[in-house]
């Protein structure tokens, strides 16, 4: 429950990023690209602080030292990101940037290529808030469900604002960036069920989850930062983000 709840208060926050279009103040590029930055940076800290060096720490009680928690983390973590990657190819999808990608979707309405795309890169999230409440309580997800949902507002506003860019009204860019939102509690709930039920599978959850959120950083965000020139803001917003989610999870974890 604890898991499920975080992840629905992380991902609403898209919805709450996406606000200002529905009054027609959309921040400039170079501020988007700046909150996206702060997005990537926040992730990067929560991939490592929160997810795998827990994961480490997990496999080490079970193996003791040695190279097996090491070796567990990495497969793990390879996992995450070629689960990602798979789910890129196989799901017809678009991104706002390279257009459309996956199968021939060309029978699904553009807004669900947008929806999908969106998705794949929402769940990852919410599958690490979902791990992280489920492997340690209020501590281990609490860091987690506020950094991951700090990342979401900017997100949610980019997805708002390419919509409007796209031709959409502002109620219904609002409407699917808040839907896209939505996907994260399904991906806590997993993510927590399956590591409360299975103590064993701990140490591959976390890293599972950190696996497929640095996927998306690279793939996708990072990417999307840099796309329009203004790679010195948005190298400033991921240290910034980076900084804070250190923060957080050391003073709340």
């Amino acid at each position: 429950m604890l898991g499920f709840l975080g992840s629905l208060a992380a991902g609403s926050l898209t919805a709450i990023g996406a606000i200002p279009v529905l009054f027609g103040r959309i921040p400039s590029r170079a501020t988007r690209d700046l909150s996206l930055g702060f997005a990537a940076g926040v992730m990067l800290a929560a991939s490592f602080f929160s997810l795998i060096i827990p994961a480490l720490d997990a496999a080490e009680l079970r193996y003791e030292n040695g190279a097996a928690p090491a070796a567990i983390v990495c497969v793990a973590i390879l996992l995450g990101m070629g689960a990602v990657a798979l789910m890129n190819e196989k799901l017809p999808h678009e991104h706002f940037s390279s257009g459309r990608e996956g199968p021939e979707g060309a029978s699904l309405r553009r807004v669900w290529l947008f929806i999908i795309a969106i998705t794949i890169h929402n769940f990852p999230e919410g599958l690490a808030v979902g791990v992280g409440f489920g492997a340690e309580g209020i501590s281990g997800g609490l860091p987690l469900a506020i950094g991951i949902g700090l990342q979401n507002a900017p997100e949610g506003l980019a997805v708002a604002v390419s919509l409007l860019g796209e031709g959409y009204s502002k109620g219904r860019a609002w409407g699917i960036a808040a839907l896209t939102g939505m996907v994260e509690p399904i991906g806590g709930l997993l993510g927590a069920g399956i590591i409360t039920f299975s103590q064993p599978l701990l140490p591959w959850g976390l890293a599972f989850a950190a696996g497929a959120m640095l996927y998306v950083i690279s793939h996708e965000i990072i990417p999307e930062t840099h796309r329009s020139g203004h790679q010195n803001k948005a190298t400033l917003g991921l240290s910034i983000g980076l900084a804070l989610m250190l923060f957080l999870d050391v003073w709340l974890g």
